[in-house]
C-alpha cells in the first residue's frame, strides 16, 4: 500500500506536509457537534497516528476503510515513514506527537511506536483528551504500564490494547471452558519460552537526516545509530527499547492465560527460574544465533493463586496450555483443541460465567468511543498482561546479578512490587532522561 516515491519528490512533499495544517482535505472537527474529546453518533472520529512504521501504517489504513473514521494526521521522528504514510491520507506529518496533541479536531491517537516510546505519548494524549489505541505491550516496564492505565482512569479516556485474540471467536470459546470449569481444577499452565532481550553491541553510523535520531532515543540514554534500529521491529531485541519476544510476542499468550485464570486486575504471586543462571547476550554487527539465544536463558515458573503452577515452555507462541482435573485445553491464535473433546459439547450460552464478546477489534473501539465504555482489552488488562512478560524478564536478570535460579520473588499484584527481592524491585523501572521523564502529575 505504499506509495513510491523519488527522494526529491519526497522532501518536496515532507517540506510541506511538516507545516501544520498546510496539508490535507477539509475535515468537519468532531468538536463542533458533541465536544472535544467526545464525538457525537452521527459525527466522524478524527484519528492520528503516532508511529508510521509497518504497524502503524496497517493501523491507519485499516482504520481509514471505516464510514466514520478520518484520518487527520500522522507523525513519526522519521520522516521517510510518516511522509509517504501521510501524503496517501492527505493529510499533515510531524516529526513531533506533541503537535498532534495540541490539535482539536483530533479526536484519537493510534500508537505503534517502539516500546520504550509508548508511554509518554500514551499519558499525554490522556492528559490531552484524546482516546487511545496503543499497541502490545502497552510499557517497557511495570511503573510505566501503571502510570498509563491511571493517566487514562483519571481522564476518563477510552483506551484500547492491540491485543487482538480477545477479539477472536475460538479465542473466547476456550477461555469460557476453563473459566467455567469444563477443566475441573486448573493444576498447570503452559505458556511459550520466548527470550529476553539482549544488549547493544552495534557499532555507530551517521544518522540520515530525515531522521530525529535523539528523539528516535527519546528517555533512554542515546545509543549510536545503526541501520538496524530502522528496519522493521530491528529495535525489539534490545533491552532499552524493547523486551524482546517475551513482551513482543508475549503479551499474546499472557493475555488469554491472565483471561482464562480471571486474572485481569491481578496476576501471579510467586515468580523463580530454574536450570543455569541468566546470561545477557550482547548483539553485535553479525548478529547472535537464536539457538544460542534461547540455551543462555533459564525456565521461567510462576505461581498463582489457588495453587495454580505457570511454566514457560512448549505452548503455541499465541496462546498457552491448561492442564486440569478433567482434561487439557491449548488455545492458539483463533484455535483452540480440547481433550477430550467432549468438555466442549455442551452450549456455552447458558454458562454461570460469561467473558465479555467482541466480534471485532478495531470497531470494538470506535464504538466505545462513543459510548464511553471500557473496550474489551482497556488500559487496566493491557497493563496486566504486559507485567506477567515483565517479571519473565527480570527474574532472568536477577538470577544473572545474583548468579542463582531457585529464589522465590514473591510479588504483590495489587501494591504491583517484590515483597522480598531488592533486585526485583530495582528492575520494575528505568531511569528516563529528564526532557522526555513522566510528568510530575498525572
Amino acid at each position: 500500500m505504499d506509495r513510491a516515491l523519488t527522494r526529491r519528490r519526497f522532501l518536496r512533499k515532507s517540506a510541506t506536509l511538516a507545516l501544520a495544517g498546510a496539508a490535507g482535505p477539509q475535515i468537519l472537527r468532531s468538536g463542533v457537534l458533541a465536544g472535544r474529546g467526545n464525538p457525537g453518533a452521527n459525527d466522524r472520529i478524527v484519528v492520528a497516528g503516532i508511529g508510521a512504521g509497518a504497524m502503524g501504517r496497517g493501523l491507519l489504513y485499516h482504520m481509514a476503510r471505516f464510514d466514520d473514521i478520518a484520518v487527520g494526521a500522522v507523525a513519526d521522528v522519521d520522516l521517510s515513514k510518516g511522509g509517504p504514510v501521510a501524503e496517501d491520507h492527505g493529510v499533515p506529518a510531524y516529526q513531533d506527537y506533541r503537535k498532534i496533541l495540541d490539535r482539536d479536531d483530533i479526536d484519537a491517537v493510534l500508537i505503534a511506536t517502539p516500546e520504550h516510546w509508548h508511554g509518554l505519548p500514551a499519558i499525554h494524549a490522556a492528559q490531552a483528551g484524546k482516546d487511545i489505541y496503543c499497541e502490545k505491550p502497552v510499557s517497557l516496564t511495570v511503573r510505566e504500564g501503571r502510570l498509563i492505565a491511571d493517566a487514562v482512569r483519571k481522564h476518563g479516556r477510552v483506551f484500547q490494547t492491540g491485543s487482538q485474540d480477545r477479539s477472536r471467536r475460538q479465542n473466547w470459546e476456550a477461555c469460557m471452558l476453563v473459566r467455567n470449569g469444563r477443566l475441573g481444577k486448573i493444576k498447570r499452565v503452559i505458556g511459550h519460552n520466548h527470550a529476553s532481550p539482549e544488549l547493544n553491541g552495534l557499532p555507530g553510523h551517521d544518522a540520515p537526516a530525515d531522521l530525529d535520531w535523539d528523539m528516535w532515543n527519546g528517555p533512554v540514554h542515546p545509543h549510536p545509530y545503526h541501520p538496524q534500529f530502522r528496519e522493521m521491529r530491528g529495535w525489539v531485541t534490545f533491552r532499552d527499547f524493547g523486551g524482546h519476544s517475551m513482551t513482543s510476542n508475549g503479551t499474546h499468550g499472557m493475555d488469554q492465560i491472565q483471561w482464562a485464570l480471571g486474572m485481569d486486575d491481578a496476576g501471579p504471586i510467586e515468580v523463580w527460574t530454574e536450570g543455569e543462571p541468566y546470561q545477557s547476550l550482547v548483539r553485535r554487527e553479525h548478529g547472535v544465533e537464536q539457538a544460542q539465544a534461547i540455551q543462555t536463558q533459564p525456565k521461567v515458573c510462576m505461581r498463582y493463586p489457588g495453587g495454580i503452577t505457570m511454566e514457560l515452555g512448549d505452548a503455541p507462541l499465541w496462546g498457552g496450555r491448561f492442564i486440569g482435573e478433567n482434561g487439557e485445553l491449548t488455545i492458539d491464535r483463533g484455535a483452540y483443541h480440547v481433550d477430550p473433546p467432549e468438555l466442549a459439547e455442551e452450549p456455552l450460552d447458558d454458562a454461570e460465567i460469561q467473558l465479555e464478546r467482541s466480534e471485532q477489534h478495531y470497531r470494538n473501539w470506535i464504538e466505545c468511543i462513543r459510548t464511553r465504555e471500557d473496550p474489551i482489552t482497556h488500559a487496566e488488562i493491557g497493563h496486566r498482561s504486559a507485567t506477567v512478560c515483565h517479571l519473565a524478564n527480570i527474574a532472568r536478570w536477577v538470577s544473572e546479578v545474583t548468579g542463582e535460579t531457585g529464589e522465590r520473588l514473591e510479588w504483590d499484584p495489587h501494591e504491583e512490587k517484590f515483597i522480598n527481592s531488592g533486585w526485583g524491585n530495582h528492575f520494575l523501572d528505568r531511569p528516563r532522561r529528564k526532557a522526555y521523564d513522566f510528568p510530575e502529575q498525572l
